[in-house]
């Protein structure tokens, strides 16, 4: 394939994740090689509240900036390349990408994401939405900060009405908002409504965020509704088509098995990070990054007969 340097540990996405593997397995003295698009999900959000040891917030782009520095740093390289294929043959992962260029690997960790289904708002508008903190997508992360705010969840579904009830433990006024229809029955809408949360039933036809509120231009209403934050609760896209070329299973969501940072059915093969099911928290991520590094590493020790048991003639 003309691959003329094969590398211990590949990494495919340079989010928490990614960046914490690549730390990881530098560190442990791999060559360790992390090829990313440039699109971390991470890096859009404006100011983080609960990354540990981050009291004060810390950017994405600014949390990003310093974990490549610090991969870098540990002898970790970092190339943006936009992987678009993933084979595994005779022991070695081959990676291609979108310019025909092929690396190879012994193992690989993909840290590849997800991507968020968002309302219809140019780029720029969103990103000044975010950074107004007029929009947000992680009640987790920051659902603390709009505590007794007027809050609108976008999306009256089952997944719409779970955000609603667990941003309502902020705030007493909490609006579920349909995109187009409201998919509820009506004992789910009852539910809600006995729980505090107010149900539009008006669709949206615009979004207009300022640098101090959300206001939502309805069907049927002559003026605009204004909201100090929405949150968008439309799902989002696990970005596992590598996953599934090299074979993994994939869950009903989309996502990888919650075991992937441990090891997956294909040898040398790991997963980490938002395209694990689970929690997508930057802590969590992390978590992953270091578990899929250190797992990697020791298999590679295994296969090279590095272990205590080989080293020592154990039985």
């Amino acid at each position: 394939m003309g691959t003329c340097v094969i590398y211990d540990i590949i990494i495919v996405g340079a989010g928490p994740a990614g960046l914490t593997a690549a730390l990881y397995a530098a560190r442990f003295r791999r060559s360790a090689l992390v090829l990313h698009d440039g699109t971390p999900r991470a890096g859009y959000i404006p100011l983080s509240r609960n990354v540990p040891g981050h009291e004060d917030g810390i950017a994405g782009a600014e949390l990003l900036e310093r974990m490549t520095r610090h991969a870098e740093a540990s002898g970790a390289h970092l190339v943006e390349a936009r992987v678009t294929a993933a084979t595994r043959a005779e022991g070695l992962f081959h990676l291609t990408d979108a310019d025909g260029v092929v690396r190879s690997a012994r193992a690989v960790i993909l840290a590849t994401g997800v991507a968020m289904n968002k309302p219809p708002l140019d780029e720029e508008v969103h990103q000044a939405a975010l950074d107004a903190h007029v929009l947000g997508y992680c009640p987790i992360c920051d659902g603390f900060e709009h505590t007794g705010q007027r809050i609108a969840v976008l999306g009256c579904d089952i997944s719409g009405a779970k955000e609603a009830l667990f941003l309502s433990g902020y705030s007493d006024d909490v609006t579920l908002v349909p995109q187009r229809n409201v998919d509820l029955n009506p004992d789910e809408r009852r539910d809600l409504e006995r729980a505090g949360i107010h149900i539009l039933t008006d669709p949206v036809t615009r979004f207009e965020p300022t640098g101090r509120e959300m206001r939502l231009h309805c069907e049927g209403r002559a003026a605009p509704l204004a909201f100090d934050v929405l949150y968008p609760a439309l799902g989002s896209r696990p970005r596992n088509a590598l996953a599934q070329q090299l074979g993994l299973e994939i869950e009903a969501a989309g996502t990888l098995a919650t075991s992937s940072p441990f090891g997956t059915p294909i040898p040398g093969l790991y997963c980490a990070g938002d395209v694990v099911e689970g929690l997508d928290q930057i802590s969590v991520a992390m978590g992953h990054g270091a578990v899929a590094a250190t797992k990697a590493h020791n298999w590679l020790r295994e296969r090279d007969g590095e272990t205590a048991q080989a080293v020592l003639g154990a039985e």
